[in-house]
Formats: structure tokens, C-alpha cells, sequence
């Protein structure tokens, strides 16, 4: 069963395609390219679609922003600038 669409009201919210938010198109479009380099289309866009479904659920479990937060304690990704600390340091001393 699909859940309803929700439209983005706010200024805060999710950067959005179209209908869809972007971190839904993200592993798609991958596995798009992945499929298209690999000779293996059908496969791999059938592997961005669970891929999808997966983080739809992970997502939707957890507070908004989570993923980009995991990303940056990770070290997947981080703002530059002087008052962002390195996602390495676990003691930070101001």
C-alpha cells in the first residue's frame, strides 16, 4: 500500500524533483548509471527501486535530517568552514 504524496508548505523541507524528494531519486538515478555502464539496465533500476523502498522505511523511522546526520558522523560528508568541527574528532574541545 502506498502512502499518500506529501507536498513540500514549508521553506525548511526537503529539496524536492518534481513530485519526488531528492534523496528518493538519489539511489534510482545511481543504479541507473550503475545499470547503464554495466550493460544490466533492468536489473539494477529494479535494485534502485528496493533500494528506495528500504530507505523509505529507514527514513520514516527516524527523525528528519537522521541520514545527513549519519553521513557527516561518518565522514561521508561535511560542511567546510571554521565553526564545523571534523566529523573524526570524537573529543571536542572548543
Amino acid at each position: 500500500m502506498s502512502h499518500p504524496l506529501e507536498i513540500p508548505r514549508h521553506v525548511d523541507d526537503p529539496p524536492t524533483l518534481l513530485l519526488w524528494r531528492i534523496d528518493d531519486l538519489i539511489p534510482v538515478v545511481l543504479m541507473l548509471v550503475f545499470g547503464i555502464l554495466a550493460d544490466q539496465l533492468l536489473v539494477f533500476l529494479l535494485l534502485g527501486i528496493v533500494l528506495v523502498r528500504l530507505y523509505g522505511r529507514f527514513r520514516d523511522s527516524r527523525p528528519d535530517g537522521y541520514a545527513l546526520h549519519w553521513a557527516y558522523w561518518v565522514g561521508l560528508f561535511g560542511p567546510r568552514g571554521h565553526t564545523t568541527p571534523n566529523p573524526f574528532i570524537r573529543r571536542w574541545r572548543p
